[in-house]
């Protein structure tokens, strides 16, 4: 059992050096940040140790199989019930929630965006999420969001939870630390953390710079999991290890704060005199985490054509409907492209599933001008889409040698239902205007005699 003590006063979060984590996906954790603290052989004493209260936060349904079920019990300063008083409607409005549709008046079609700007006024992460698409019904919790955010302060006596649905954090511009009832987590570029449905938690900036910036999916249905790797066996992928979730952390704070919620698309606000965030130990298998994309091990293709893009799946979010995703989270890391007699970057294809992508650091293969660290691009269900002219001709007339991709990092949050664009996202100076004339220059070559061309 973890012992070590992260607990914070003053509402100043422990520094980066003292930040611990227990490794593993999906593992039943235990850790206090006081001696004691943590019941042993029951869940729920007549009195706990420090004069704490003790709770269960459930994922699940209470009877979900052993495999899936998810709860973990907390040992807290006050219990959840004195954190939300009399609620007040409160208004995020380009925070929007599925179903959210004819916002606007944009055809249809292939679209992609340059980094959103970043803010003159000031603007927490909270204040600074902006939807980009949403995808099936909340209240039915099917579908997901894709959203991106900008912001310039810290969260300081503001608190959040998301009733509809968990949170994958992937940022893109400046580390981020996220404190969560269940401890704390340093996150950076090239990282990304989970925070579950119904966790309260608040964002603070870490380092200096102007600007903090990245993306988050909002997965309204089944929780993250790990794929099946199938035939590729027991290991490479996203390998459980690697999997981070903080030792109990925390905040002692008898100050006016705010905690607010997100229920069902709408957004409430409720005043306390204290911080929600005092859990002094807990144990379960409901909780936060963070992964470095950095230990992502691929495989590919090691003779000839390319492999379906599901091999890089990091983490997928299933349906009832065996192999068809609610949401995956796909990534385009570092790797080495050995196939021969093979047109390496990805195919042209059209797809049941919905794209959303991003771009981290670097350049994406298939596009490797006018999509940035910062952009977005959306590619519909059947919609096609695919390299651009420049990739096109630069990969079919290479020499097939061994050739490395590095210094990249994309990502997709890949879903089975359409994404419907919003309002902001639609009306975002910026948007490209000229993104389908990429493909302008893919002629054709066909002339009925045979050969290549």
């Amino acid at each position: 059992m973890d012992q070590t003590s992260i607990q914070t006063s003053g509402g100043e979060a422990a520094t980066a050096s003292t930040l611990k984590y227990m490794p593993g996906f999906g593992n039943d954790f235990e850790t206090e940040s006081l001696p004691g603290a943590l019941p042993q052989g029951q869940n729920s004493p007549q009195k706990c140790n420090y004069g704490l209260y003790a709770e269960q936060l459930s994922g699940s349904p209470f009877t979900a199989p052993r495999g899936t079920n998810e709860r973990s019990w907390l040992y807290r300063i006050r219990p959840s019930v004195r954190h939300t008083r009399r609620f007040s409607n409160a208004s995020y409005p380009l925070w929007k929630t599925a179903p959210c549709l004819d916002e606007h008046s944009l055809p249809l079609g292939q679209l992609r965006w340059d980094p959103i700007p970043a803010p003159e006024e000031k603007l927490t992460f909270l204040e600074g999420v902006r939807t980009i698409t949403t995808a099936g019904d909340a209240a039915t919790q099917v579908g997901m969001s894709a959203h991106a955010y900008v912001f310039n302060q810290d969260m300081v006596d503001d608190y959040f939870f998301n009733a509809d649905g968990e949170l994958l954090i992937v940022p893109q511009l400046g580390a981020i630390k996220v404190f969560t009832e269940m401890g704390i987590m340093d996150v950076e570029p090239l990282e990304i953390c989970l925070i579950p449905r119904g966790m309260m938690f608040k964002i603070l900036k870490t380092g200096e710079q102007a600007v903090w910036r990245g993306y988050i999916c909002e997965n309204y249905g089944a929780k993250f999991t790990l794929p099946d790797r199938g035939p590729i066996g027991a290991n490479c992928l996203a390998n459980p290890r690697d999997f981070k979730t903080p030792v109990a952390a925390f905040e002692d704070k008898e100050t006016p704060c705010r905690v607010h919620v997100k229920w069902c698309g709408k957004f409430y606000v409720t005043e306390i005199g204290h911080s929600p965030l005092d859990v002094v130990a807990w144990h379960g298998n409901y909780a936060p985490f963070k992964y470095d994309l950095r230990t992502f091990s691929p495989v590919g293709a090691i003779r000839f054509d390319h492999p379906d893009p599901s091999i890089f799946s990091v983490l997928t979010a299933p349906t009832e409907d065996a192999g068809t995703a609610n949401v995956d989270f796909v990534i385009f890391p570092p790797r080495w492209l050995v196939a021969e007699h093979t047109f390496r970057p990805p195919w042209y294809h059209r797809n049941i599933m919905s794209e959303f992508m991003g771009l981290i650091h670097g350049q994406y293969d298939a596009k490797e001008e006018g999509f940035v660290p910062g952009g977005m691009s959306l590619h519909n269900m059947m919609l096609p889409h695919g390299p651009d002219a420049l990739a096109f001709e630069k990969a079919a007339n290479a020499e097939l040698k061994p050739v490395k991709l590095d210094h990249t990092m994309a990502f997709m949050f890949e879903t089975r239902y359409p994404q419907q664009l919003t309002k902001y996202a639609a009306e975002l100076e910026t948007l490209q205007e000229d993104y389908l004339e990429c493909w302008d220059g893919l002629e054709r070559k066909f002339d009925g005699t045979p050969g290549i061309k």
